[in-house]
């Protein structure tokens, strides 16, 4: 099987629990991505959404199962599915101190697969120049140049966690824009949220999560059909938001 043919992600029988004190953070989890989709990770805060990005992306060591992205079994210290993976944390991590275009080449020193033309064309878009201090910036635009720094790279899965949280609507719009403009055919974008109303109209796919535990996963169209109501409406009745 080719590349292309096979899954994107896999992961089988992953499951996380803190020793400390003996939770599982997820449990269990049987799920395999195509390229090419947009799916939603949905689950309320502590359903174990962050866990389970981050066991994707390797900052997090599995208690059992595993996770592949094309084919490679992912770990911290793998060059090959680290360059595979755009990862967006939910906290801002940029140093404050630095200009636009020094934390543009530490993104292209680092990761080679960063196209800088792209994340010029989008900065440029927002009206922020290459000599601009990001300390200067509010905490909403600090978030659009991490989202933009993101997008940039040329990788086959991102990790979007909580994107949009705590952003304004016109916000969320930049954002929602941004992830479509960057999206490809042959990547797949997983959004974690559990505010399910403004990313419903992109999603092509859906994965709820509850308590650690996946509930429902599967074709956005498909799920909306099955169960007779929205994701978002889905994603009140099962939470009971």
């Amino acid at each position: 099987m080719n590349a292309q043919n096979m899954p994107l992600l896999e992961c089988e029988h992953l499951s996380k629990r803190y020793t400390k004190n003996g939770f599982y953070a997820l449990y269990d989890i049987n799920l395999t991505l195509a390229r090419g989709r947009i799916v939603g990770l949905l689950g309320p805060n502590g359903s174990g959404k962050s866990t389970f990005i981050k066991l994707i992306t390797g900052l997090l060591v599995p208690t059992d199962g595993t996770v592949r992205v094309n084919g490679v079994e992912v770990s911290a210290n793998s060059l090959e599915t680290r360059e595979r993976i755009a990862y967006l944390p939910e906290r801002i991590a940029l140093d404050k101190n630095q200009r636009t275009e020094k934390v543009v080449d530490f993104y292209s020193d680092f990761y080679p697969n960063f196209n800088v033309p792209r994340a010029y064309d989008m900065l440029s878009r927002l009206g922020i120049a290459p000599d601009m201090k990001l300390k200067t910036m509010s905490k909403g635009m600090l978030e659009k140049v991490q989202l933009i720094l993101t997008m940039a790279r040329d990788a086959d899965l991102y990790l979007l966690d909580e994107p949009i949280a705590g952003v304004d609507p016109a916000a969320r719009d930049y954002i929602l824009g941004t992830i479509l403009s960057c999206a490809n055919p042959d990547s797949t974008i997983l959004l974690s949220t559990h505010l399910i109303y403004d990313i419903e109209p992109i999603l092509t796919d859906a994965i709820f999560l509850r308590q650690g535990q996946i509930m429902i996963a599967g074709d956005a169209n498909a799920i909306r059909n099955d169960k007779g109501t929205s994701l978002d409406g889905l994603f009140r009745e099962v939470f009971r938001c």
